[in-house]
């Protein structure tokens, strides 16, 4: 069965996101589609199954199960990017730690969880 997903007309789906070749450090956003129509999926039976049956037991519809589950991907994966430039411009700052350096504190945080059980 199908079922037609219709987003906010805001949003923007990235697509494609890749380490830029020529930077070799930095998102290529070049890319974006903006959805401002409906977006058809197509569920396997099996699935659409199990997603009508939890949006029964929450007395909720599918297509709003449907929505959130996007929303939540859409809204992670900005999380995730932003961590990750985060991560990028410590880098170019030179503010790295060295693999002796992890090995040890998470040795040490090891060792204090393990003294707590």
């Amino acid at each position: 069965m199908e079922r037609i997903l219709t987003p906010h007309p805001k949003m923007v789906l990235q697509s494609n996101l890749r380490l830029a070749a020529n930077s070799g450090k930095r998102f290529d956003r070049a890319r974006r589609c903006a959805y401002t129509d409906g977006v058809e999926i197509n569920l396997s039976p099996e699935l659409q199954a199990k997603l009508d049956r939890i949006a029964s037991q929450q007395g909720r519809n599918s297509e709003s199960l449907v929505h959130e589950a996007v929303e939540r991907l859409v809204s992670y994966d900005e999380w995730f990017i932003r961590q990750v430039e985060k991560g990028l411009a410590q880098v170019d700052r030179g503010e790295v730690l060295e693999h002796e350096e992890v090995a040890a504190r998470m040795e040490r945080l090891i060792t204090q969880k393990q003294r707590r059980v």
